[in-house]
Order: structure tokens, then sequence, then C-alpha cells
């Protein structure tokens, strides 16, 4: 089968990823599934695997296929496996859990201590057929297309397992505030609005991507180059600051920005990254405010996910490309020519 696989890291975008042909997976543990791959999402955080960034964090052994944004047709089963059988659309957790480990035992899927992470530490979607676990894998309702709500396996449910957190903290009428209206924002944006009765008001330098965030259920939007945001989140909050601030940029000059709109007590969630936090600790001590990250999120908020989508509340906007196409897709998103998600159709 094809596959689109990184042999060594590089800044370079345009000829990152090699076609290789390479044996198709077949099923060798009792609970493993073999997906036909309809559609696999390119991710920013392909771009940064691609650099070498994820080194430092997780094991690589490369040449390996890349790719965790994976839906498509169960192709083949493991003896054990009850959940799904051949024919059946899925889409995929990026990460095969063990199930016995403390983590896995408390629902944290994403702190398995044996756990392997498709595209990242082991062959992911970029290729006709993925490998994967029963443990990973979420049927998809009648009518869902996989290659549409493959970017949910990781965008997805990385903007909803943020936005979750960031719910609980809400009550009607507070002010909550998403930074970066993109491929990862414009999902947050939609459950933020679905999933709370909080004000928001988006922030992003595109007249368009603004015009998408009104679509998408913003009440105020505001451009960070035309404006001082600060002091229009001042006015807009009546000096209360936002209670809850969804990063989805995590550049400097977005994590800079919490000391100066986060209400005290509140909460600045990092889920882009890329950049760094430099605040002197007497802010955080004086605002009582937090910094939290995200990294991606348990399987029962994509099953939930899921269920938002089949219910319309989430539209993902996305562009279908060929597998033949894998480098070009990269230098696009590299240089923030993709509205909303890529999707690779190999």
């Amino acid at each position: 089968m094809r596959a689109a696989r990184l042999h060594e890291y590089t800044e370079d975008m345009s000829d990152a990823l090699r076609i290789d042909g390479v044996e198709r997976p077949v099923p060798t543990a009792p609970d493993d599934v073999i997906v036909e791959v309809s559609g696999a999402g390119w991710c920013q955080t392909d771009n940064h695997i691609i650099e070498g960034m994820w080194t430092d964090y997780v094991p690589q052994d490369l040449p390996m296929t890349l790719g965790h944004e994976n839906a498509g047709i169960v192709s083949a089963v493991g003896s054990d496996v009850s959940l799904v059988e051949e024919g059946d659309p899925v889409i995929c957790h990026p990460v095969q859990t063990c199930g016995t480990c403390r983590q896995c035992r408390l629902g944290e899927d994403m702190y398995c201590e044996n756990g392997a992470f498709n595209g990242l530490t082991t062959d992911g979607g970029f290729a006709e057929y993925l490998q994967t676990s029963e443990r990973a894998v979420i049927p998809l309702p009648d009518g869902v297309d996989p290659t549409d709500i493959a970017p949910h396996a990781d965008a997805g449910i990385t903007a909803y397992h943020a936005v979750k957190k960031a719910v609980d903290e809400l009550n009607p009428g507070d002010h909550a505030v998403v930074i970066g209206v993109g491929g990862l924002g414009h999902i947050g944006l939609q459950c933020l609005d679905a999933m709370s009765a909080a004000t928001i008001t988006a922030v992003d330098v595109k007249a368009e991507t603004l015009e998408l965030a009104s679509d998408l259920g913003a009440q105020q939007t505001v451009d960070p180059e035309a404006t001082d945001l600060p002091a229009e989140l001042d006015a807009i909050t009546d000096g209360a600051g936002a209670e809850q601030v969804l990063d989805f940029v995590g550049a400097d000059e977005t994590t800079a920005y919490a000391p100066d709109i986060v209400a005290p007590g509140g909460d600045h969630h990092i889920v882009g990254y890329g950049g760094h936090v430099h605040e002197p600790a007497q802010a955080l001590v004086d605002g009582e405010f937090s910094f939290k990250g995200t990294l991606v999120g348990r399987y029962t908020e994509l099953q939930e996910l899921v269920a938002l989508v089949d219910q319309g509340e989430v539209d993902l906007r996305t562009t279908r490309f060929d597998l033949a196409d894998i480098n070009t897709v990269a230098e696009k998103l590299e240089h923030g020519e993709i509205e909303g998600r890529a999707v690779i159709t190999p």
C-alpha cells in the first residue's frame, strides 16, 4: 500500500514526506482493528513533528507514517473484537490505550502509561490502511461521512476537551474569549456556543475569519492588529475581564494577553502551541488566574463530540487533498493558506 512517511526531520515542508510502498497491515493481536482510511486530517502538529519538535517528549523511530486524525471503514478485526466488524464506519481516537494502567483505570486516556499514538509514536493514517485497536475506534452514526469527520479525531476532540474544562467554570452571562478561529478555533467556538450560556468574543487578525466567527456564535469580534485588545475587552466586560480564555494560537503574543484580559480566578487555556509563557509570578498571584494546557482528550469526549456532530451542533469546514499532494498541504498550512481543516484522502 502507499504511505506518506517521514524519513528525517526538516523545516522544509516542500519535500518533507515521501510516498513509499509499504506492507499493508493485518491483525496480529486479538484486539487489532484494521481501518481502510477514508480521510486523515492534516494538523499543525504534523508540521511540528516534521520539524522535530516532539523528539524531547516522545520516542520516535523513523521512517514513520504520519497522520493522527483518522476515520474510515473497518476492513479486518482481531479474534476478540466485538465492538465493530468489517464494513463499519469508524473514527479513531489517536491513542491506542492499554486499559489496565492506573491512568486508564481513572479514565485518563491521554496519560496511558503504555499507549501508542498513531502518527506520533507509531504509524498513522496518511496511508491506505491503518492499524489501531478496539479501544480506539468509535462507530459512526448513519449519515456521518468518515472523510468529513476525520479531523475531529484530534482537532475536534482537542477543542472540545478545552471547552469542556472551560464550561465547567462558566456561568450564564460570564465572558469567554476564543483567540484564533482557524482549524481548531472554529470547532471550539461552536462547542462553546452549544455547551454554555457565556457571552463569546472571538479574536483573529483576518476579516473573513471574524465574519465566520460571528456566523458560528460569537457575539463580539476583535482584530488585535486594528485595536488594543485588552482595552476592547475591558469595555466589553465592563472591566471584569474574561472568566475563560481559549487560546487556539499559543504564540508568545497571545499568552502574554493573560494578565490583562483574564478575570480574577479565571483560566487561560493553551490549546495551540509553539510559543512560550513568560509572566511574572506576581501577575499570577495578583490575579489568581491559571494557565491550563490541553492534550487532545478522552475517548469518551470523542464520543460526545460525535454526538454533537450528529445533532448538527458542530460544522467542520474541510478541504480535501489527494495523498500525492501531501507536501503541498504541509506548505499551505505552514503559510496559513488553509481555511478550516485539510483532509488527506488516501
